[in-house]
């Protein structure tokens, strides 16, 4: 069910790509690691491929979210808009809807990078009902790289709310070992 009514807009939410674990290196610090800065890029073409390319980019402000967005960006030939948003790092449901309801109305396809387990259990809240498997695709695991599409109709973010969205694709971005 795509609940509401107005245009068809679609939430893109993306998971940092796989981090490295630097030792003493506070959490938020972390970088990508090889794995991811292969991963990311093919993230970026995922997004490319699905003729899903964002209005505007939500990004945590956390080291590997920026990396992991350059390099998905870096695949498109003009990137949106990003904004960095401190609340993104480490937040549950209710602080990323917060962070969704104040996109401004014109954009239509909002891409969303940050960290599990919040984008997961977001993405199953926010998801009335999902194509094939990929509800129970995110349910099991949404790993590093992981794309979830949501379309659902409103006139505005505000009006998002938890089950009036559609989950239309599950992607899992990897870059192979080049």
């Amino acid at each position: 069910m795509i609940g509401g009514a107005g245009p068809l807009r679609r939430l893109v939410v993306l998971r940092h790509a796989k981090s490295a674990w630097p030792e003493g290196v506070p959490d938020r610090l972390r970088p990508l690691a090889a794995r991811g800065r292969r991963d990311a890029p093919a993230a970026g073409r995922a997004l490319a491929d699905s003729d899903c390319l964002p209005d505007l980019v939500v990004c945590s402000t956390a080291v590997r979210t920026r990396q992991t967005w350059e390099l998905v960006s870096g695949q498109w030939g003009t990137p949106p808009p990003v904004r960095l948003d401190g609340r993104v790092y480490a937040a549950g449901v209710p602080e990323l809807l917060e962070v969704v309801r104040e996109v401004p109305s014109e954009v239509e396809t909002l891409l969303l990078v940050g960290h599990n387990p919040g984008l997961e259990e977001l993405v199953l809240e926010l998801a009335g009902d999902g194509l094939d498997d990929a509800l129970e695709q995110v349910r099991k695991k949404f790993p590093t790289s992981a794309i979830a599409i949501l379309a659902w109709h409103g006139r505005a973010w505000t009006a998002l709310e938890p089950g009036v969205a559609l989950l239309t694709e599950v992607i899992v971005a990897r870059g192979g070992r080049g």
